[in-house]
């Protein structure tokens, strides 16, 4: 007779440190509940538009996030000039939009210098982000990790210098050529500007997905994060492959800076290093090198930021930014990988 004997699997009970983590990072998702249920509950109406405010905001957090993530996918690099390469971006819009065609106002004629202008737009980025990459960050692929990000910051710093330039030190106004106005549900206002940042945002999230999942560019981008001295010997071109990127990353910059200068009406000079930052810290929430997890962070953040400054109970304006890094800190602490982003070894 024989005895077969099945030896049960006994997983190794839960150290202190991580139960205590795991409690805290448990009570304050639990205190957040409370605090949106309070905010829902004290000002339905209120919270409700800030939450459309924050989404608005959130849809622009998550293109310029794109850049950040997709760029670290391939190349490990947190390419701080991207916020600035943004603002380049809503400069050049007002700049073609007002200066060269004279359009201040919503017209016929005005939607489709919009549009021609978002192309533009994108086009200039992308390519102003591909220079940045032949010229400073290409021969330093394979310098120590310290070099290219301190190579970034000072990017950031030239393009700045040029923001300065072309702006001027204060901030400027400029007409909007979107229409005015929205439509009323339920109480809650919903600007035609809101819906066409969402019209525009949504598909070409969809569309940057579908191209890094399904196409051959898209493979090869893939392949490229994974080993560049691999996908070399598979006859793929990196160096082409990581240009393609950084057009990709500038042209969902330039879109974002087309949509915030229309939708806000103004520009500074500094106005990448401020919402660069933030979407980095999105990218960094929703997972760094994560698509999904970009757009993920720059919703979730979007709209923290929103019912923050315009709900009953929320800090005010003047909080908004320790909030919103306040969050990176706790998330840096609890889960160091993001939302959606793994353990990766070296």
């Amino acid at each position: 007779m024989t005895q077969t004997t099945l030896t049960a699997t006994v997983r190794p009970p839960l150290s202190t440190k991580v139960i205590v983590s795991r409690t805290i990072a448990g009570a304050i998702l639990v205190l957040a509940a409370i605090w949106l249920v309070a905010n829902a509950v004290a000002g339905p109406t209120q919270f409700f538009s800030a939450a459309i405010a924050g989404l608005n905001n959130g849809a622009l957090y998550a293109l310029i996030a794109l850049g950040y993530t997709m760029v670290y996918g391939i190349i490990q690099l947190i390419n701080f000039a991207h916020g600035d390469l943004f603002m380049l971006g809503t400069l050049f819009s007002a700049f073609l939009i007002t200066t060269v065609f004279g359009q201040t106002a919503p017209s016929a004629v005005a939607w489709a210098v919009f549009a021609l202008t978002l192309l533009a737009t994108m086009a200039f980025c992308g390519v102003v982000n591909v220079a940045i990459e032949f010229l400073a960050y290409r021969r330093l692929r394979r310098a120590p990790r310290l070099a290219p990000l301190i190579t970034a910051i000072g990017m950031s710093f030239v393009l700045q210098q040029i923001g300065l330039i072309w702006n001027g030190s204060l901030q400027r106004q400029w007409p909007s050529v979107l229409p005015s106005g929205g439509i009323t549900i339920g109480g809650v206002g919903i600007s035609y500007k809101f819906l066409i940042v969402v019209a525009l945002v949504v598909p070409l999230l969809l569309v940057m997905r579908w191209l890094v999942a399904k196409t051959r560019p898209g493979k090869a981008m893939r392949a490229t994060s994974q080993d560049q001295d691999a996908t070399r010997l598979m006859g793929i071109d990196v160096n082409a492959t990581i240009s393609f990127t950084f057009l990709l990353g500038g042209a969902l910059a330039g879109a974002a800076g087309v949509l915030y200068q229309q939708t806000i009406a103004s520009t500074r000079y500094d106005l990448g290093f401020q919402l660069g930052l933030i979407a980095f810290t999105a990218a960094v929430l929703g997972g760094i090198g994560n698509l999904t997890g970009a757009v993920l962070g720059g919703v979730l953040i979007g709209l923290i930021q929103g019912i923050n400054d315009g709900a009953p109970y929320g800090l005010g304006q003047r909080w908004s930014q320790s909030v919103v890094f306040s969050i990176l800190i706790l998330l840096m602490v609890f889960r160091p990988n993001g939302l959606l982003g793994q353990s990766t070894g070296e």
